[in-house]
């Protein structure tokens, strides 16, 4: 593990640029470790009042595990499409893998390491869900207990304002809970 923060601090001060992410912070460990990985940035930027998402996957190779390091302060609005397309050239490429993943990275605060989040299944969505069992998530939270009571598969439905902090917090709670009846596909809009 201290090899992936050494190596996390290389590749942002190797750069020209002094860039740097501030990775979200949980609690929980979801995945301690990732092997024969790429890493894939998304810097938080602005330009006077707009917020803006600047991606650097320059050493991302197909074949490999990717590790999507995103600023926690970057809204779902500017992360998810770029996420979106990111996993389209990724299943595009002839030289995949049939096992690689993608993985959201994040700080464990308690142990105050990296940890990561796998997402390689979830199929985003930028538009409503057609019909189904909906559990809205806003900045303000939402009900775990509604969640665990749904019957059917339960689409995840992520207002475009939220965090990627807050996004991912959510996202480690529900896998926690190890639901079944929860979609792999999930609605930003």
């Amino acid at each position: 593990m201290k090899n992936l923060s050494v190596l996390l601090l290389l590749v942002l001060f190797s750069c020209g640029k002094k860039e740097s992410v501030s990775l979200p912070q949980s609690n929980i460990t979801s995945v301690k470790d990732v092997q024969d990985y790429s890493p894939v940035y998304l810097f938080f930027k602005t330009n006077g009042k707009d917020t803006l998402v600047e991606v650097n996957r320059k050493n991302a190779i197909s074949s490999t595990n990717w590790i999507f390091h995103i600023d926690k302060r970057l809204p779902l609005r500017l992360v998810i499409p770029e996420i979106i397309k990111l996993q389209a050239k990724k299943e595009g490429s002839a030289h995949k893998s049939e096992t690689s993943e993608n993985y959201f990275s994040y700080s464990d605060s308690i142990r105050k390491n990296l940890a990561f989040l796998p997402f390689t299944k979830v199929n985003y969505q930028l538009t409503s869900p057609k019909g189904g069992e909906l559990v809205f998530i806003s900045k303000n939270g939402f009900s775990l207990e509604k969640l665990k009571k749904t019957k059917a598969n339960a689409s995840l439905k992520f207002d475009k304002n939220l965090s990627f902090e807050k996004y991912l917090q959510y996202k480690i709670a529900i896998q926690k809970l190890n639901l079944s009846n929860v979609s792999k596909e999930e609605f930003v809009y």
